[in-house]
């Protein structure tokens, strides 16, 4: 009888093992996808984050764009106003010039 109650007790043990290491290896692998949930997550924040960030950037330059534009537009009519002005100037100074000579 001694035999059979060594042999069922070992069995018991067993089985409560592999019971246990099962429990055990699911809880790890539970807590393994938790964290990698978590990094995934953060990851994704972060990028979210860049992308934002990226198109505050890309919105900041659209208007600067069309400030330099507009600029640029102001400028060449000031540069057209000049030379008109530069011309009459020197038809004034050629006149001038044919009255002194």
């Amino acid at each position: 009888m001694q035999g059979s109650t060594v042999a069922v007790i070992c069995s018991v043990t067993s089985i409560v093992s592999a019971v246990l290491g099962f429990l055990l290896s699911y809880f790890t692998f539970q807590r393994s996808r938790k964290k990698d949930d978590v990094a995934e997550g953060q990851t994704k924040g972060v990028m979210a984050s860049d992308i934002g960030y990226i198109k505050a950037g890309v919105d900041d330059l659209k208007r600067e764009s069309v400030e330099q534009r507009k600029t640029v537009g102001e400028l060449g009519e000031r540069v057209t106003r000049v030379e008109e002005s530069c011309k009459q100037a020197h038809k004034r100074i050629d006149k001038i010039d044919e009255h002194t000579h």
